[in-house]
């Protein structure tokens, strides 16, 4: 039995095509690298709010540009993304010759920029999908939204229904990958197959193009008009980004990998229980902008309506205390503390039940 796992994994039937494992890892290693620059993003926004808020509040903006441009400088130049470059892989498109397959040849246009935008976009959009969902199934719970509206019965069905999408969605890679495995498919996931191209193995060849296209890289003549010494420097400076993340991503990946692990939700559980200690005080060092709550002098009041608090909600990430439908709508807005400014998200927000209610 286990032979045959392993033959089956292993694919003899091609020698350059990677194992499910490889495909498999390549995959699941920018899914551990976005984690880890996010909550990077957290502790520069708490420690700063007034100067690095925007990472946080922007933050899958920001990620989907530097992504773009990593995956267009490796697929560009090695003929793959960066995770499957970093597993020694490279994507040629099908129906190519064997003597057609140097990474350093590039994709043909069709492939490369269908590559290219399902690498960042079709995850960009899956994220911003699942974060509505949560919002919506969060408002229909606590009734944000009025009975009456005229959009209610849409997002509910629309909720009934996202599990069995996302359900099929799932099922879809899951096929594909038993099929890989099985050698009935060239592909182990359906992005792959969209895109028209499949997965090898870098070859001896293909790393030696590779060494002499990036030492021919170097200019060997200025440039003369004004336009084209504009786009020089505007490539080099992209070139010289996207560079610094790759060469970044590949030193501090296992790093990153590990932040990952360390902050996941079963072992902080673990490390709050080894290293419980005493309430802390309220923050000193509050975020008075332009925009900012100020604290009522009555402490039963809400700082955002200053009024009588109604269905009372602490902030867990600052302590501080507002009516459920104020710090609601404000947090979703701005995704910070309204007296704090502490980078705040609505899975932040706690009801608080009195023994009168």
């Amino acid at each position: 039995m286990a032979e045959l796992g392993a033959h089956l994994t292993a694919a003899p039937a091609a020698r350059d095509r990677p194992s499910i494992f490889e495909a498999v890892a390549q995959d699941s290693l920018m899914g551990a690298v976005k984690p880890a620059l996010q909550h990077l993003a957290k502790v520069l926004a708490e420690s700063n709010p007034a100067r690095y808020g925007f990472l946080w509040r922007w933050f899958d903006e920001v990620y989907i540009l530097l992504d773009l441009l990593l995956q267009q400088q490796y697929l560009s130049k090695c003929s793959a993304s960066f995770s499957e470059n970093f597993y020694g892989l490279k994507r040629v498109a099908i129906g190519d010759s064997e003597q057609h397959l140097l990474a350093s040849a590039g994709l043909p246009k069709k492939q490369h920029w269908k590559s290219l935008l399902l690498l960042v976009l079709v995850p960009y959009l899956k994220g911003k999908l699942e974060k509505l969902v949560s919002s919506l199934r969060e408002e229909d719970e606590y009734s944000i939204h009025p009975p009456s509206s005229s959009w209610k019965r849409f997002y509910r069905a629309f909720l009934a229904a996202y599990p069995f999408v996302n359900m099929a969605w799932e099922g879809w890679f899951l096929i594909q990958q038993l099929c890989y495995i099985l050698g009935e498919a060239q592909h182990h996931s359906p992005m792959l197959r969209l895109a028209g191209v499949r997965l090898v193995r870098l070859t001896t060849d293909d790393i030696q193009a590779l060494e002499k296209k990036f030492a021919a890289a170097a200019p060997t003549s200025q440039p003369h008009s004004i336009k084209t010494q504009v786009q020089s420097t505007l490539k080099k400076a992209l070139g010289g980004i996207a560079f610094s993340l790759s060469t970044g991503l590949s030193v501090s990946v296992f790093f990153l990998q590990f932040l990952d692990w360390w902050y996941s939700s079963e072992n902080q559980e673990t490390i709050k229980s080894l290293t419980a200690l005493p309430t802390p005080p309220p923050p000193v060092h509050l975020d008075h902008g332009a925009d900012s709550a100020l604290l009522p002098k009555l402490k039963t009041m809400c700082p955002l309506c200053h009024k009588i608090r109604a269905n009372a909600t602490v902030l867990s990430t600052s302590g501080y205390v507002f009516c459920y439908r104020c710090v609601y709508n404000y947090v979703k807005t701005h995704q910070r503390c309204p007296v704090t400014g502490y980078a705040t998200e609505l899975q932040h927000l706690i009801k608080l039940y009195s023994p009168e209610s």
